[in-house]
């Protein structure tokens, strides 16, 4: 008869197994996904509303378009206040998440589920303090990243800045670029990099831009990178990532390691496919 130790192995073997073939199922359907035809629905889509794919060389586009048939499989969009969502929504939002993991080995944001999405600016409770007493207030915001799997947007402004190539501000990337901090369970500017030894210069580097852009807002001088990159590192990190592919001639003119090191980590140079008179 067999005893409680055989049937505990049994059944470690039965559930790694399990794991195996799922895992296996799921790199097999992504790389169908991935070589699926793209619609040319969702090209036109792209081409209309997202300005910076307009300027990508071609085989970034195609990579692009495989990446979108995936995460598009693979996260749930919800439409919030009333909207009613529409694959234009979807495409235009994808696209630029998807930006950030070209050239990358992708991982298609691991801890995100559903992408929520508002008509415009929505409200939300914010704990503010009065002395050291916490008081809930009404807080207008146009995107938020959060930990338990939700990001949310507003879709006026991210359709707005993703028209725009000449608008340095952009919420998608804003937000996608806060979901890849978070990947390590930390949201504190520092994203995962592949090479341990990559962590020295990223943490001087960045260490010594944030604290200079915290100078410059004390005394109120301007900097490419926008003021609200001061709030704490996890927001200098979505800002930087906003300028890197929305102002990449005039931060890497005035911040050139910075630069650097955000080319190293995206894998990409959006010096070497936007147009000068945009840059």
């Amino acid at each position: 008869m067999l005893n409680v130790p055989v049937f505990l192995v049994l059944g470690l073997i039965l559930v790694a197994g399990f794991i195996v073939i799922k895992k296996h199922l799921h790199i097999a359907r992504r790389e169908r996904l991935m070589k699926q035809p793209f619609p040319r629905e969702w090209e036109k889509i792209l081409q209309k509303n997202v300005a910076l794919y307009q300027h990508l060389p071609p085989n970034l586009r195609e990579e692009l378009h495989g990446d979108i048939n995936i995460f598009l499989d693979e996260k749930r969009f919800e439409g919030c206040g009333g909207l009613q969502l529409t694959d234009t929504i979807k495409v235009t939002i994808a696209a630029q998440a998807c930006l950030l993991l070209l050239n990358r080995k992708p991982t298609f944001y691991p801890k995100l589920s559903s992408i929520l999405v508002y008509p415009g600016a929505y409200i939300a409770k914010q704990t503010s303090f009065i002395g050291d007493m916490p008081v809930q207030v009404d807080s207008a915001r146009l995107g938020e990243s959060w930990s338990n799997g939700a990001l949310v947007l507003a879709w006026d402004h991210v359709k707005q800045e993703s028209m725009d190539i000449e608008d340095r501000h952009n919420v998608v990337l804003h937000e996608f670029a806060h979901q890849l901090d978070q990947e390590d369970g930390r949201a504190d500017g520092a994203p995962i990099l592949e090479q341990r030894s990559s962590y020295v210069a990223w943490a001087r580097i960045l260490s010594r831009e944030y604290g200079e852009l915290l100078q410059k807002v004390e005394t109120q001088h301007q900097d490419v990178i926008d003021s609200y990159g001061a709030t704490n590192p996890a927001e200098f990190f979505a800002v930087i990532t906003e300028t890197f592919f929305k102002n990449p001639e005039k931060l890497n003119r005035k911040h050139p390691e910075l630069y650097e090191e955000l080319k190293l980590y995206y894998k990409m140079d959006p010096l070497r496919w936007l147009p000068d008179n945009i840059c």
